[in-house]
């Protein structure tokens, strides 16, 4: 079962749905990404 992998962070409410994705939208909105450098070039052929 996922729940007892610990592959679920939780379980919500249908109703809770669109308040939930806003809660994570907004804890992404002002997220920086940062790449770390490449490993390997892609050369082209």
């Amino acid at each position: 079962m996922a729940a007892e992998r610990g592959y679920i962070d939780a379980v919500i409410e249908p109703s809770h749905t669109r308040l939930e994705i806003r809660r994570a939208l907004a804890m992404l909105a002002d997220k920086e990404g940062s790449h770390g450098a490449r490993k390997h070039l892609l050369m082209p052929l």
